[in-house]
């Protein structure tokens, strides 16, 4: 597995054995005061740099053959005792990493009292390899072990996660590497997996019965009789009361940003608290590849390493023209692969939730034992009628493709002076990075030579009701911001319409049918759904097989909905043309309205959802049918 440019020479590195077994099932204690001298001592430079490097070791499992235990264990984050549902022992499971054009086999064992499963996340696999239980497959019973066979055509970063019930959210989660066959596109000297995800001791099934029951349980920052008097001050009495009204009227609140907040979660990077700060070692030129996963239930990060700047060049697991950034905005199932080239001795990695109630933090060193100064938290950020779907006057456009000039207030380009300190021949390539000539992954129907037909669309059915307490009036397109708390905050923030595919997508049809969807939801009782219907009282999604469509998506409520697709690419219309980035999870947010395109090349019953945990098991969950 080469950490470097091909033609440079390769640092001496143990060997991983391409046969992975469930050897590592040792149980495994993580403590929130753990210190970084307790690994001072170790000579980093003689390890391998896979990825977690954690006081236990980078715990990578590598090869076509795996054998998967999943029990629980006892784990302690906190300083409170827990239980951990875990894979191999370990929370996260173990780096598996994959080869394309292998076909890998995964033994899963069910060591658990109940049902369990496991879904790999943006694999193109057959159906019944997906693990969604009662869906795709019945599930892995207690005792039982069910045997995934998957062709690899990709490669990238991807994860993987449980679609039982509340089992990611204990920790059933992990990071899935995939090697190109040949050289690795993207240049680079080393590589770590970063991988975010939340924390609570509390049983989720009291944290959703909660949330069943006061949707604003867990946010603490609600505004008061004192805030208003601010306000009042800042933008005059008139304004801030009609303001209040107006949320008084919609039974809203600005500080509703997570449902899940730091009340009841503890931030992790690679499973470590902020307290532990999880390090990863450079030498001091090197091009560092960091693969961050949001393996999170409920959390939104913003991530940006202070003084180092970032080139984005791959999105969920799809290479991307590299875009330099200060910071970006990981939604929970997304994943971004970055280039760095640190210098300086310590930098923090600094990963605040949306909501700043918290933050996941680790260091990237020369040295063990050595850290930077972790930065304040951003202000709290307010929602605001846009979020609301209620942008007066906002142009309602078909397709993002359809224009080039995208409404919505745009980050700054960076100016020439940011790409200081790296390295960046002319044109738009990164060194080491001749990208491959299509999009991996992805088979297309062939283009059919037939007059294309005219376009068929299919309006959203609202289904009004209890369920739905917001319908956008003037929902807008907002793929130029990068979301609430980042817009004007200084710093060079990644949009979605900062997302460019380094090649063409390999299905050039137009698509013949359009289906629209409302994300709608009504927050006081914690009911979402598609279009009012929560998933035990919706029709699935029909798809013919090979034929293009069109997803219109209608975010109704003010909050972020990461929607994922089980099984299909979704081609995101970001103006973009046939450049269009392949994403498997898209994240629309408030009062948003967006587009992607969508080749049903898959047969099957395909899972389609927010990936927002407890989103989903309220209701917002569809079946997609390719038949």
């Amino acid at each position: 597995m080469p950490f470097v440019e091909p033609g440079a020479r390769r640092r001496a590195e143990p060997k991983v054995p391409r046969l992975a077994t469930g050897g590592i099932t040792r149980r495994r204690f993580i403590q929130g005061a753990l210190s970084g001298a307790a690994i001072a001592g170790l000579n980093w430079w003689e390890w391998p740099a896979l990825a977690m490097g954690s006081v236990a070791g980078p715990a990578v499992l590598s090869g076509d053959n795996f054998k998967l235990a999943v029990e629980e264990v006892p784990l302690n984050i906190t300083g409170q005792p827990a239980t951990a549902t875990a894979v191999n022992g370990l929370v996260p499971g173990p780096i598996l990493r994959w080869r394309e054009g292998d076909t890998v086999m995964i033994a899963v064992t069910n060591r658990l009292a109940g049902t369990s499963s496991i879904h790999w996340h943006g694999i193109r696999a057959a159906a019944g390899m997906d693990g969604v239980p009662g869906l795709s497959f019945a599930g892995i019973a207690p005792g039982e072990t069910f045997v995934y066979r998957i062709p690899v055509r990709q490669h990238g970063t991807f994860w993987y996660h449980s679609h039982s019930r509340f089992q990611e959210q204990t920790g059933l989660y992990g990071p899935l590497i995939i090697e190109p066959r040949g050289a690795d596109p993207i240049g680079y000297d080393r590589e770590y997996v970063v991988m975010l995800s939340d924390w609570t001791d509390r049983d989720p099934e009291v944290i959703f019965s909660n949330l069943k029951q006061d949707s604003g349980y867990y946010n603490y920052h609600q505004r008061t009789a004192r805030t208003f008097l601010g306000d009042a001050q800042k933008n005059g009495l008139d304004a801030t009361a009609t303001d209040r009204l107006a949320w008084g009227r919609m039974n809203m609140a600005t500080t509703d940003i997570l449902d899940v907040s730091g009340a009841a979660y503890t931030y992790l990077l690679n499973g470590h608290p902020p307290g532990a700060n999880w390090t990863g070692l450079f030498r001091p030129g090197e091009r560092v590849r960091l693969r961050f996963i949001n393996g999170s239930s409920m959390s939104i990060f913003d991530v940006r390493i202070p003084n180092l700047k970032m080139v984005v060049v791959q999105t969920d697991g799809n290479d991307v023209e590299p875009v330099m950034v200060d910071e970006f905005r990981i939604s929970v199932a997304e994943t971004y692969d970055v280039i760095v080239q640190p210098t300086a001795p310590a930098y923090t990695i600094f990963a605040q939730v949306e909501d700043r109630t918290g933050y996941a933090r680790g260091t990237l060193a020369q040295r063990a034992g050595i850290t930077a100064p972790v930065p304040p938290m951003d202000p709290r950020p307010l929602r605001t009628m846009i979020d609301m779907g209620m942008a007066m006057g906002a142009m309602n456009m078909p397709s993002m493709e359809q224009s080039n000039a995208m409404p919505g207030k745009a980050s700054a380009p960076a100016p020439e002076s940011s790409m200081a300190g790296m390295e960046m021949p002319p044109g738009s390539s990164m060194p080491g990075m001749e990208m491959p000539p299509s999009p991996h992954g992805h088979e297309a129907p062939p283009p059919s030579a037939a007059p294309h037909p005219p376009m068929i669309p299919q309006p959203a059915q609202l289904h009004r009701g209890p369920q739905i307490d917001n319908v956008a009036p003037d929902p807008t397109h907002r793929l130029s911001s990068p979301g609430v708390g980042l817009d004007d905050n200084g710093r060079r923030v990644l949009t979605y319409a900062d997302l460019r595919a380094r090649s063409r997508g390999l299905d050039p049809r137009p698509p013949a049918r359009e289906i629209e969807l409302h994300l709608t939801g009504n927050m006081e009782r914690f009911i979402w759904g598609f279009d009012g219907q929560k998933f035990s009282a919706a029709e699935p999604i029909r798809l013919n097989l090979g034929e293009r469509v069109r997803f219109i998506l209608i975010n109704d409520t003010m909050m972020d909905h990461p929607i994922h697709l089980h099984g299909l690419w979704s081609e995101l219309e970001n103006g973009h043309g046939e450049f269009r980035p392949y994403k498997h999870t898209i994240n629309v947010k408030g009062g948003e309205r967006l587009t992607y395109l969508v080749s049903a090349d898959a047969p099957g019953h395909w899972a389609y959802h927010c990936h927002l945990l407890y989103h989903m098991e309220a209701g917002m969950f569809r079946t997609v049918i390719v038949s």
